[in-house]
C-alpha cells in the first residue's frame, strides 16, 4: 500500500474511479472489476471514436478529398475552409458578426487547428482537460452559427433545425467534458504516459 501511494505522489497521476481498488467477494481487494473494464474500454472506443470525427473533418478540408471538401478546393490548394459555412450563415443574433470573420486568413488557420488538435488529443487520450475546453468553445462557436432555436432562416425559409437546443455540438462538448473528468485517455490512449511528465505534473490543467 505504501509503493502504490509513494507512485500517486510522485507521478502526481490519480487513477480515475473505475480503476482504483475494491473490495473482492472474498473481503480481498480487486484492481478492477469485469464491469469498469468494459465500461472504461467503452468510454475509449467513443473517445477515439469522436476524435477521428474531429481528424477527418481537417484532412478532408486540408486537402479536398471529395466527400464535404470538393475535389481541388482544399485548404492546400488555396480554399478556405471556413468562407463557405460563415458566409452561409442566415439565422442568430451573430450573423453580421459571423459574414465579417468568414474566410479570413487567422479563421481559417484557428479553426484549422482547433480541429487537428481536437482530434489528435482524442485519438491519442492526452490533454482531455485542455480539449475540453477548447472543443466547447468552438462547439459553442458553431452552434450559435447554426443557431438551432431559430425556426426559420432570414429569408423566411424553415431552418430545419430538429431540436432548439441540443444537437450534435451539445453532444460532442458534453463527450469531451466527461473524458476530461473520467480520465478516458489511460486505456487504449497514452493519458498515463502524458501524466506523467514533468510539465504535466506541474501543470494540472495540462492533463
Amino acid at each position: 500500500m505504501a509503493v502504490h501511494q509513494h507512485t500517486r505522489q510522485h507521478t502526481g497521476f490519480r487513477r480515475p474511479a473505475w480503476k482504483r481498488a475494491s473490495a473482492g467477494p472474498e473481503g480481498g481487494t480487486t484492481s478492477v472489476t469485469a464491469g469498469s473494464v468494459l465500461a472504461a474500454r467503452s468510454l475509449a472506443t467513443v473517445r477515439v471514436a469522436t476524435g477521428f470525427i474531429f481528424l477527418w473533418a481537417f484532412l478532408d478540408k486540408a486537402f479536398g478529398w471529395h466527400y464535404a471538401t470538393g475535389s481541388g478546393k482544399g485548404w492546400i490548394d488555396g480554399g478556405s475552409p471556413t468562407k463557405g459555412f460563415l458566409s452561409g450563415v442566415s439565422a442568430g443574433p451573430l450573423q453580421s458578426f459571423f459574414h465579417h470573420i468568414a474566410g479570413q486568413g487567422w479563421t481559417d488557420w484557428l479553426f484549422m487547428l482547433a480541429l487537428l488538435g481536437i482530434g489528435v488529443a482524442l485519438m491519442s487520450g492526452v490533454a482531455l482537460r485542455l480539449t475540453a475546453v477548447a472543443g466547447t468553445a468552438l462547439m459553442g462557436m458553431m452552434w450559435a452559427a447554426e443557431w438551432p432555436p431559430a425556426q426559420h432562416l432570414t429569408g423566411g425559409a424553415p431552418s430545419m433545425s430538429s431540436n432548439p437546443i441540443v444537437d450534435y455540438h451539445v453532444i460532442y462538448a458534453l463527450a469531451m467534458i466527461l473524458f476530461a473528468l473520467t480520465a478516458a485517455g489511460t486505456t487504449w490512449g497514452l493519458g498515463r504516459v502524458w501524466a506523467r511528465l514533468p510539465v504535466v505534473r506541474e501543470r494540472q490543467w495540462l492533463r
